[in-house]
């Protein structure tokens, strides 16, 4: 076999294997296939001994390993891109430590606008509505939402996507792995309308260490990241500093000052991430949309659902959540995030006992 590619995916299954290392590695043996192919790369010219030990071992227990990627990736209609080809996303190319390579089950969304969506695994029913419902409207706008395929948010957020249009997983294993595989359905529809990416060769099982650096290619993909749910301490937050370091932008959606899982996200905004409660607040920095004006500029506009709550409530008795839930008989989704979007938009207050209220009395349409 000659094609160059897969020599170079195997020499990058040697654990001690980077990007600095490969380049050593091709600069001694002329070409990724040289390298393998001569079964024992030395530890001269910049190589470390432990990646020159790593290739030897790997080339001994699987000198066809070059054959198996190729032949994997050709039963499972997986493609194998490298940074190189034109078919090669532009704004991934341009981060810092991009991947030399990337495997590609799907197809790469041409001139698309790709926003990424992260949050916890563990998300509240709150902020798995949310991630679903900003999804679904961005897809509708046209964006091609980006995200992890774990569950929590990231789930949420495909789900949401796949409703009207593409979205892209990326994957800490290889792309014909389901994991975690209650998503395997959901992977194989992504494949379908978008595509599942990964740095990791056909097979390769999901690793800790693989995830931190699965989030550099969420971000690279984007030129936005949303984080919807994240504790103090958390992954998402990682994906969003290497976000503002390679200059794209970070949003933050808002929850309970009680709730733990929203302490990351309130963080990022007391920081300087722009606050999320629609989609439009992410469509309007890239000229996707306006924002609804009225002729004197001091009237507040409502869409429908907005309209159905701020109908039950009145200026002086408030209405619990739960309360409002059953006389919306079903017809309005996510209530507590429009609970909240509602607040922030000073069109509802919410009082000591739990209840809401409308909050001024100034015109709304």
């Amino acid at each position: 076999m000659d094609d160059e590619r897969y020599y170079l995916a195997a020499l990058y299954m040697a654990n001690g294997v980077g990007k600095i290392q490969m380049s050593k590695i091709l600069n001694k043996y002329g070409s990724a296939k040289s390298a393998w192919e001569n079964g024992s790369v030395r530890a001269a010219d910049g190589i470390s001994a432990a990646a020159a030990s790593s290739v030897e071992n790997l080339y001994s227990e699987e000198p066809e390993l070059p054959e198996r990627i190729y032949e994997s990736c050709r039963v499972e209609n997986i493609r194998l891109i490298t940074q190189d080809e034109s078919v090669y996303p532009d704004i991934l190319r341009n981060i810092s430590d991009a991947p030399d390579l990337i495997y590609v089950r799907g197809n790469i969304p041409d001139d698309c606008i790709c926003i990424a969506m992260v949050g916890s695994r563990k998300a509240t029913p709150y902020g798995k509505s949310v991630a679903e419902e900003l999804s679904s409207e961005l897809s509708a706008n046209g964006i091609t939402v980006v995200s992890g395929a774990a569950y929590g948010i990231d789930t949420a957020s495909h789900r949401g996507a796949l409703k009207y249009g593409k979205t892209i997983a990326v994957l800490g294993c290889g792309v014909d792995v389901a994991y975690p595989r209650q998503n395997k359905r959901m992977l194989d529809e992504i494949a379908s309308n978008g595509a599942v990416i990964s740095e990791y060769a056909p097979g390769v099982q999901p690793k800790p260490a693989f995830f931190p650096r699965r989030n550099r290619i969420i971000s690279g993909l984007s030129r936005g990241t949303v984080v919807v749910e994240a504790a103090e301490r958390s992954g998402s937050l990682i994906t969003a500093e290497m976000a503002l370091s390679e200059g794209r932008d970070v949003f933050a959606v808002p929850g309970s000052v009680f709730s733990p899982m929203s302490k990351g996200c309130h963080r990022l905004i007391q920081q300087g991430a722009k606050l999320v409660t629609r989609a439009e607040d992410i469509l309007s920095e890239y000229d996707f949309c306006q924002k609804a004006t009225t002729s004197s500029g001091n009237v507040a506009v409502l869409d429908k659902d907005e309209q159905a709550v701020y109908d039950i409530l009145s200026w002086d008795v408030p209405v619990t959540m739960d309360e409002i839930i059953i006389r919306l008989h079903g017809n309005v989704s996510n209530v507590s995030f429009l609970l909240v979007r509602m607040q922030i938009e000073g069109l509802i207050k919410e009082d000591s006992t739990h209840g809401f209220l409308r909050a001024s009395k100034e015109g709304v349409l």
